[in-house]
């Protein structure tokens, strides 16, 4: 299950802006705790307490008992704000947990024993599908990550949701019934030449163009000194067609 981490505040004595701007002059993060219908809490956040846990893996699924003048507030991440330069927090949102809340959260895929994949041992590439699952469940059943062992897969094998291994009281939120969470897919020289090989049977199909040399199509022009449909073109000084007149002298 995803760990606990306990995070420190104080109270905010007013909203808006003024205050969020008092806040981080006092090097605090100002945020904000809402939900189970309860009335929300403007705070500012100790960045150490919990600056260290959000660059970690699945943060909007870790469970943070934030402590709020001695008072102990289950929550989590739901939203950061942060500077577009220097990339640090200048705001959170904690959404406020019971403990018969439901909640949805993504969970992260680990995937492990590559080296015992045959099919990656032979150039395969193992084509991810899903880096995250979206799950809905308690928050003491928030699973840290879902696990997928490689070992013995071979290029062209498919990993699905169905073969992992996910607890009775956690539900996997999915449009689909069985979605692919992972492939191993060929090489890229392979697949190069299996798309270039259905490029050429595809322009094969289509119709090639006609060869070098082929008789013009019915009504087309003659090329350029040809002769026109019908017969050959008279040899120099060979004598008119039959009925035909002679050329007139020259005079002198």
């Amino acid at each position: 299950m995803a760990e606990t981490t306990k995070v420190v505040a104080k109270k905010r004595d007013r909203a808006g802006k003024g205050g969020a701007r008092s806040s981080r002059r006092d090097g605090l993060i100002p945020a904000v705790i809402y939900g189970d219908k309860q009335a929300p809490v403007m705070i500012a956040v100790d960045p150490t307490s919990v600056e260290r846990v959000m660059l970690r893996e699945g943060f909007f699924n870790h469970r943070l008992q934030i402590d709020v003048e001695g008072t102990t507030i289950d929550a989590l991440p739901r939203d950061v704000q942060v500077d577009p330069v220097t990339d640090k927090p200048l705001h959170l949102d904690f959404l406020r947990i019971g403990p018969d809340s439901i909640i949805t959260v993504q969970v992260p895929v680990h995937f492990r024993n590559e080296a015992a994949a045959p099919g990656i041992k032979r150039g395969g590439v193992l084509n991810v599908v899903m880096h995250e699952i979206t799950v809905r469940t308690k928050p003491a059943s928030i699973p840290e990550y879902f696990e997928v062992d490689l070992t013995g897969l071979e290029i062209g094998h498919s990993i699905h949701m169905s073969t992992l291994n996910i607890p009775a009281d956690v539900r996997v939120v999915t449009r689909e019934k069985d979605p692919t969470v992972a492939t191993i897919a060929a090489p890229t020289v392979v697949r190069e030449a299996a798309a270039q090989a259905a490029a050429d049977a595809a322009a094969a199909a289509s119709g090639a163009p006609a060869a070098e040399g082929a008789a013009p199509a019915t009504g087309a022009a003659p090329a350029a000194g040809a002769a026109p449909a019908g017969g050959a073109a008279p040899a120099a000084g060979a004598a008119p067609a039959a009925g035909g007149k002679a050329p007139a002298p020259a005079k002198k």
